[in-house]
């Protein structure tokens, strides 16, 4: 069985649901929010797509529309359906490494004297607390649209994640204070 991307996951489980042209899957990436929690472009749908064909995952027919050019519209294949299912036990299976950019600059603060280092981690801080609002109205959002609960958890997990981050930024701001006596 073929082994794929996150990128080629994300697009598979889309086609999934119903078969859909290049278009209609740039919208339904919009409307889930799916670029809160994965790395596809509008640019790379159809790259991913012919990447799906090629590996026969996926398969495609043109379908005429009246008064418009034909759209190429892909389904699901079998052996498709089998390859996602594969990578979401996978993907809910092990937790992997995530790599964090935020943990190049800690291995590297040293190069910043401690009230700097104090001032980059206020200002990220501030910057996360835009985003746990944006995360809190999310939930909010898809809980009164009754949406299914792992949808909701496409939002409050990264909101708990990002609230002990947090957390820990703050207790990390007071260990510098403590050992610098700022």
């Amino acid at each position: 069985m073929d082994i794929i991307s996150n990128i080629e996951a994300a697009v598979l489980g889309l086609l999934y649901e119903e078969p859909q042209y290049g278009y209609q899957l740039e919208k339904t990436i919009e409307g889930w929010g799916m670029r809160n929690w994965t790395q596809i472009g509008f640019s790379s749908i159809y790259y991913v797509l012919k990447k799906l064909e090629k590996k026969k995952l996926v398969s495609s027919k043109l379908e005429a529309v009246d008064g418009k050019p034909s759209r190429k519209v892909f389904t699901i294949t079998d052996l498709g359906k089998q390859t996602m299912e594969k990578k979401v036990r996978e993907l809910l299976s092990w937790n992997k490494k995530l790599i964090n950019p935020f943990d190049l600059g800690l291995a590297y603060l040293k190069y910043l004297e401690p009230p700097e280092v104090i001032q980059c981690l206020e200002n990220y801080l501030e910057s996360a607390q835009g985003r746990i609002k944006f995360l809190e109205s999310s939930v909010k959002i898809q809980k009164e649209l009754k949406a299914p609960y792992y949808v909701i958890a496409l939002f409050s997990r990264p909101l708990a994640s990002l609230k002990t981050d947090m957390e820990w930024v703050k207790e990390f701001i007071e260990e510098i204070k403590k050992d610098e006596n700022l």
